[in-house]
């Protein structure tokens, strides 16, 4: 029986589906059976993010209105027969899915799968409700801006009430100290677990390659050599119990670098 995880956030725009789509991806890379759920019903993007915008025939109000067979409504992914995308309805109201009818279908498709990805609308409305409903996990996803993260205390404190236990944190778009724009509003990764008070799962840099992976429907976790696909493919490796250390904030220095620290001379 596969475990159920609801990726939600408080604010938009934080990459709360980029992570769904990299998790299950990184999870699929690790040879497990992932079926990824986008829950945004008129808004649906996991899709367009996963590069299998074209191949939808049904979706989920297709499912539960009974047009069509859950396996049916099923996206096999072009890159990995283990994973599969069961798209959101595009022109429904949110109001055409209940909690109940989404905890039907998580059960329905839990024999089949190691792991359900489950992409929630943002904010604390019905979708939010639709989306945690039949969830065994919740990992919460912010941005290290102080805006986001009191959304992401308001969200934490309602999936306690929904009795989805110790929520898992991702902070997003980590800027490296060496980064030319911090913001001075931007708190740091320890700030951000300190005011959520929530185990922390990972942190993935800011990173062009996530957009540029994106806009080709190619999850950046299929490629190698950046700093983000090895974020997600190390929170799929704690995902699955692994111990994988946090990556580090400070960049990497370089040989002169390290020659002026050993004499005493700072860069």
């Amino acid at each position: 029986m596969g475990e159920a995880i609801v990726i939600t956030s408080g604010k938009g725009g934080v990459g709360k589906t980029t992570t769904s789509a990299n998790i299950g991806t990184a999870l699929a890379l690790q040879g497990k059976q992932v079926c990824l759920l986008d829950t945004d019903i008129g808004l649906r993007n996991l899709d367009v993010v996963m590069g299998l915008e074209n191949r939808i025939i049904y979706d989920l109000v297709d499912v539960l209105e009974e047009r069509c067979k859950v396996q049916q409504a099923l996206i096999r992914d072009k890159r990995f027969d283990c994973l599969h995308l069961l798209p959101a309805a595009q022109t429904k109201e949110k109001s055409a899915v209940t909690p109940e009818q989404m905890e039907e279908i998580v059960h329905a498709l839990k024999p089949d799968y190691d792991y359900l990805i489950i992409d929630s609308p943002a904010g604390i409305e019905h979708g939010f409700r639709i989306a945690v409903a039949g969830a065994d996990q919740a990992i919460v996803v912010t941005t290290p801006d102080t805006s986001a993260v009191r959304d992401a205390d308001r969200i934490i404190g309602l999936l306690e009430q929904e009795d989805i236990p110790s929520p898992k944190l991702i902070v997003n778009r980590v800027r490296t100290s060496a980064s030319k724009d911090v913001s001075e509003d931007m708190l740091d990764v320890d700030d951000v677990a300190a005011t959520l008070a929530v185990d922390l799962l990972g942190i993935v840099f800011d990173d062009e390659n996530v957009i540029r992976a994106a806009n080709k429907g190619e999850p950046v976790a299929t490629t190698p050599n950046t700093s983000s696909s090895l974020a997600y493919r190390n929170i799929a490796r704690r995902i699955l119990g692994e111990s994988v250390p946090l990556l580090s904030i400070e960049p990497k220095k370089g040989f002169f670098a390290k020659v002026k620290k050993l004499f005493g001379i700072e860069a």
